[in-house]
């Protein structure tokens, strides 16, 4: 085994046999904001097999207070956040194999890359698509680790399928807020916090530790210096739609996915088209040009700008429209866009 594990080696609970699994194992991680730059540096340098990372997003100034790997040359770019972290990534330990996605989870995704993740890491920063990844990996029998932060509060929570509560099962009873970042803000540390506590869970599992899982839901606020561990296990309910006896997994019906939402922390609005489609770049840069708006590209999107609001559209069909909240608007500007596109 590499001297660059000696220290981690030396740990009882990790040892000899235990770094030989952590190099054979997958961990996903969705998303690559603050908790997930953070938690998947930590696993490659561990020395992680497997790692494949998922974001639907681009990388901006405003993410380098709170989320590492990302440099201000990142930022001039636009790259998106799912290939700047490989890039990084692979620079810190190239013995890991790091599969980036740009893109947003869905069924089909997370059967063809993630079903066979021997752990997932959320990293999100919404509920809707954290539902989704709880009913996946419900599906798929694969442990993951809930977290998230606001302000100077952190909560993270280990569900593992068919032995704890779910996601579901925890949604009326715990201390979850319907606040964003864009309100509240966020500070680094408890960033840092709920990744750590993260990352702690991923290496119980990938040892095959089971009985040094905590068990316990925990809540952090920074500030105040409240630190809360609770047992909620007499919360799975038997009825969950979710991991219930008649389990449904409500949350992979497309119904219930919205085409629109406003992104955490940003005055922007993510539009994704009803159907999967793969755009050629090229030929929309081509198009843009041609319908006499200004357009960037950087290889991974394309960038312009119509009535005043700056427009990212990518590959697969998803759009940010920027300096905007109103969704309606939004949509109502992206179908124009590329409608002009597709007449062009």
């Amino acid at each position: 085994m590499s001297s660059r594990y000696d220290r981690q080696i030396r740990f009882d609970g990790i040892g000899e046999k235990g770094q030989e699994k952590i190099v054979m194992k997958h961990v996903g991680i969705i998303g690559a904001g603050a908790l997930g730059t953070h938690v998947a540096e930590t696993l490659v340098r561990a020395g992680i097999g497997y790692l494949s990372i998922i974001d639907r997003d681009y990388v901006e100034y405003s993410n380098l207070q709170r989320q590492c790997l990302y440099t201000e040359r990142d930022a001039e770019d636009a790259l998106p956040k799912a290939i700047a972290a490989k890039k990084h990534l692979e620079q810190i330990n190239q013995n890991v194999h790091v599969n980036a996605i740009v893109g947003e989870l869905s069924g089909q995704l997370f059967s063809d890359k993630f079903s066979i993740c021997d752990v997932i890491v959320d990293a999100t920063d919404n509920f809707e698509t954290r539902l989704v990844l709880n009913d996946l990996a419900i599906k798929y029998k694969i442990p993951w680790i809930f977290g998230g932060c606001l302000g100077s509060k952190g909560l993270t929570y280990s569900i593992i399928p068919d032995e704890t509560p779910c996601l579901s099962c925890l949604m009326n009873h715990m201390p979850f807020s319907n606040d964003s970042c864009d309100l509240s803000g966020v500070i680094a540390p408890i960033v840092e916090w709920v990744a750590t506590q993260q990352v702690v869970e991923v290496f119980k599992l990938l040892v095959e530790d089971h009985s040094a899982l905590r068990g316990t839901l925990l809540y952090e606020d920074m500030w105040t210096n409240e630190h809360i561990s609770m047992n909620v296990q007499t919360l799975k309910n038997p009825h969950c739609p979710s991991c219930g006896r008649h389990r449904t997994h409500p949350y992979l019906s497309e119904s219930k996915r919205y085409r629109t939402s406003v992104l955490c922390g940003r005055d922007t609005v993510h539009i994704r088209p009803e159907e999967n489609m793969k755009l050629d770049m090229l030929d929309m840069k081509q198009k843009l040009l041609k319908n006499e708006l200004p357009c960037v590209d950087n290889g991974f999107l394309l960038h312009t700008c119509i009535e005043g609001h700056r427009l990212i559209l990518f590959q697969d069909g998803r759009a940010l429209i920027h300096n905007t909240s109103d969704m309606k608007w939004a949509m109502k500007l992206y179908k124009e866009v590329i409608g002009k596109l597709e007449h062009a």
